[in-house]
């Protein structure tokens, strides 16, 4: 995707082709900086701290955090995958990355190892970002059918699952930015999406980088513009589906399901194979769910009027908060499911028939 007419994909090789450059999303949209990765603990800090985030994207830079390593010590791979691994619970693309380059590593010698890594590592990135292209294709005619049928197409989407969420496109995104280049009037409601505020952030960053109109909203004005016919659809990403199609994603998401239910609004979820966890049956029960500091909840930060970063208290003094990173939407409560492979409903039948060798 684009950032001032230059191409971005959301993680690459550097010059030297060896480091790894991602964009500090932490620093978005107030800033466009990039960050060097040359040490698999920097690429971890990366993605524990949020520099990089979204569910494929972390696991394609835990992906080339593993490479980094194998560089100078390819003997501790089992070690330095356990490392990265643990930085971030909920989302599933982690662990099937490193799961992945494991597998491939684990048979090659030592001398070898940095070599296959970043091969791996980079086909891990290039299939995400088709899979995300496709997973536009195969969302597409579910907004040319509204525009069809009504010309303007208001969708409303939650927290960022746009092309900074992945290597490139996004999931949830990746529709919309079909349809908008495919000549369809589209209008993208984003949720705030408190308390990181990806939406406010990030998918409003990147929307009118491409240039999609847009209208920010507070999380809790979904439900209301649902009742008054302002939201044709909602699609949403994914950090983690499981085998009966039950969907966590951020914290949330649950809501505007609900409300999505009431209001008669259908309800899409864009993944990719990388996200789908068959082990997984009772999403609700079964998904850990990260918690992440407090002080996400009662602080923010920004830029003031003369444009110093600043970070404020919002909540009051004293106060105890919680902060749930990651909700789990029932299955019952999703429409159908977009895959790179094509729409579903979100149940074991659906899936299955999507991706069989994983149901064997």
């Amino acid at each position: 995707m684009k950032i001032n007419g230059q191409t971005y994909r959301s993680v690459w090789l550097d010059a030297d082709g060896w480091s790894v450059r991602i964009l500090d999303q932490t620093m978005l949209p107030w800033r466009v900086e990039q960050l060097c990765l040359q040490t698999a603990e920097q690429a971890a800090h990366a993605i524990a701290s949020m520099q990089v985030r979204g569910a494929p994207l972390i696991g394609a830079v835990a992906a080339y955090g593993l490479a980094l390593a194998m560089r100078s010590a390819p003997g501790d791979l089992q070690a330095i995958a356990a490392m990265l691994g643990e930085t971030r619970p909920t989302a599933i693309n982690l662990r099937w990355a490193l799961e992945r380059m494991v597998a491939v590593l684990g048979n090659v010698p030592p001398a070898e190892r940095a070599a296959v890594a970043y091969a791996e590592a980079a086909a891990i990135a290039d299939d995400d970002a088709e899979t995300c292209r496709l997973i536009g294709q195969h969302g597409l005619p579910l907004l040319a059918e509204i525009a069809a049928a009504k010309g303007r197409v208001n969708v409303l989407t939650h927290c960022n699952a746009g092309w900074l969420a992945t290597v490139d496109f996004g999931t949830a995104l990746s529709p919309i930015y079909q349809a908008f280049d495919a000549g369809l009037d589209v209008h993208v409601w984003v949720d705030e999406t408190r308390p990181r505020n990806q939406g406010a952030a990030l998918t409003a960053f990147e929307l009118g980088a491409h240039g999609v109109p847009h209208t920010v909203v507070a999380d809790n004005a979904g439900g209301h513009l649902m009742q008054h016919g302002l939201v044709d659809i909602c699609i949403v990403g994914t950090d983690r589906v499981t085998r009966q199609g039950d969907v966590a994603n951020k914290i949330g998401t649950y809501l505007k399901a609900l409300a999505a239910r009431d209001n008669g609004v259908p309800f899409w979820v864009a993944l990719p194979h990388s996200t789908l966890d068959v082990a997984v049956v009772d999403g609700v029960r079964e998904i850990p769910i990260e918690e992440r500091s407090p002080a996400e909840v009662t602080h923010l930060s920004g830029p003031d009027e003369a444009g110093v970063l600043r970070r404020i208290q919002v909540s009051a003094p004293g106060s105890a908060a919680a902060n749930p990173a990651f909700d789990v939407t029932p299955a019952r409560l999703v429409s159908g499911l977009i895959t790179e492979r094509g729409r579903c409903a979100a149940s074991v039948a659906g899936l299955a028939g999507l991706y069989p060798e994983k149901f064997t």
